[in-house]
């Protein structure tokens, strides 16, 4: 009986927010000719919708799932962090975009290089990193969350197939608009139902969580912990100013404000949001180590089951739900984006159908996520791998506009050359060498990647002395 009210509630909530994603969608006519309408909504978000987009895109299942999983306070440093990466993109990275009247973060830099090559180049790195890490994490971590919570037999691939599909219809047929609306209605519910959520644990526990490890609840990490103090010094930063500033999947909802200005203020309400999240994704992790022991990934899903009521516990499966669905279609939306304004307009058909190729593009990345899913069950900290795997492109992408933004006279083929180089040096610290913590590999990846640039770009393309840029901006 129990499990007929949740599914009933699940079900019943679900269909509501679709409902009114389509309600607010129907009227809206599209040009299918047009990348900018259906891939930043026309330009028409408020403030409020890109903020609760942006939350909903980054705070998904691997976010709840995998901090909470870590069972220690010490994650926090994630969302705190993050806090920064936000405020770079606000006051400086966002009026430049907007200049440049940008769909892609990545055009930005042909803008900057007239060279196509190296927009093609950073946006395959991009959709590789979507199509190999971070959609199967997605699905894993939602798949798994329901699993636990629910107590369901079915296998969590089974899950994951069903998240898929789901997800890409969002993403196919509503553009970014129906995502911008859907995530806004379930980032509301995922926060307040994420704040019950962590009052009722701290409520079992009596508010007191004497008996957890020392270690568990400091944010002071020695070497041999996920996230070493020394890190926050060298590779948390710059994890923070790509994710946050380059990476499209992100970066796409501040592009798609009505103006800079109300870019900004979403920007800013994300902030402030920030600062709370790790209440949601955090806290319930670390009373769920005094309640169960080091369960890892399992803790939030168990917890929730023991915790809500049953006509609660599919309210909270709903916005779960939403939340997985937000990150997995909005991922779709911008691989799609990158490969239709990218590489097919620019190499293929400038007036192709962008509707028609999008799908495509969304399908093929659904299929390779979903088969992915069983490799990355297999892993032991997931938010630690995510965080890992990310490196692979992350750190050379932010090279690349690094160069772009604050140093004049670069050459496109030493850009281009300095990607191939980042990508190698930490595929060798992640699969062969690991001499230090992954996230100061990625520091030195980074540094060392800018340096080869510069020098490339002196020795071998006899390009001319490259001085730092007099402004923020581009030339």
């Amino acid at each position: 009986m129990e499990q007929t009210i949740q599914l009933a509630i699940f079900v019943t909530l679900t269909g509501l927010v679709a409902l009114i994603t389509y309600l607010k969608c129907r009227k809206v006519t599209r040009d299918s000719s047009d990348s900018r309408d259906y891939f930043l909504a026309g330009g028409g978000l408020s403030w409020v919708v890109v903020a609760g987009s942006l939350m909903m895109t980054n705070i998904s299942a691997e976010q709840i799932v995998g901090m909470n999983g870590a069972q220690t306070l010490l994650v926090a440093w994630w969302e705190i962090a993050a806090a920064i990466g936000l405020i770079i993109l606000a006051k400086w990275l966002i009026p430049i975009y907007y200049r440049y009247n940008c769909t892609t973060t990545t055009e930005l830099l042909e803008r900057k290089y007239q060279d196509k090559g190296i927009r093609a180049m950073v946006s395959v790195l991009f959709m590789l990193g979507y199509a190999f890490i971070l959609l199967p994490v997605v699905l894993y971590t939602g798949s798994l969350f329901m699993k636990s919570m629910f107590g369901l037999s079915i296998s969590v691939t089974v899950l994951a197939i069903i998240f898929a599909v789901v997800g890409a219809i969002y993403a196919i047929f509503g553009g970014l608009r129906a995502i911008a609306i859907s995530d806004t209605l379930n980032g509301l519910g995922l926060i307040l139902m994420g704040l019950a959520v962590s009052y009722l644990a701290m409520h079992a526990v009596d508010w007191d969580l004497s008996g957890v490890p020392l270690e568990r609840l400091t944010l002071i990490g020695d070497s041999q912990s996920d996230i070493p103090w020394s890190t926050l010094l060298t590779g948390m930063i710059f994890i923070q100013i790509f994710y946050w500033g380059t990476n499209m999947v992100i970066t796409q909802r501040a592009l798609a404000a009505k103006s800079v200005k109300e870019a900004q203020k979403g920007l800013y309400a994300a902030v402030v949001m920030k600062l709370v999240i790790p209440v949601i994704v955090v806290l319930p992790g670390i009373v769920a180590f005094k309640l169960y022991g080091d369960v890892g990934d399992v803790a939030y899903g168990k917890l929730v089951g023991d915790l809500l009521p049953s006509w609660l516990s599919g309210a909270f499966a709903a916005v779960i739900a939403g939340a997985v669905l937000s990150s997995f279609n909005s991922c779709l939306n911008s691989a799609a984006a990158l490969y239709t304004c990218d590489i097919h307009q620019n190499y293929i058909n400038a007036d192709a159908d962008v509707r028609k190729i999008g799908t495509r593009v969304a399908l093929l990345f659904t299929l390779i996520s979903v088969a992915l899913v069983p490799l990355f069950a297999r892993s032991e900290s997931i938010i630690a791998l995510l965080q890992q795997l990310n490196g692979l492109y992350s750190m050379p992408v932010l090279a690349a506009f690094i160069c772009a933004l604050v140093f004049k006279n670069v050459s496109a083929k030493a850009i281009k050359w300095g990607l191939v180089f980042g990508v190698l040096l930490y595929a060798l610290f992640t699969f062969v060498w690991s001499p230090l913590h992954f996230i100061h590999l990625m520091a030195i990846t980074l540094l060392t990647t800018i340096l080869v640039t510069l020098a490339l770009n002196r020795l071998l393309f006899a390009g001319p002395v490259v001085v730092p840029a007099t402004e923020p901006t581009l030339d």
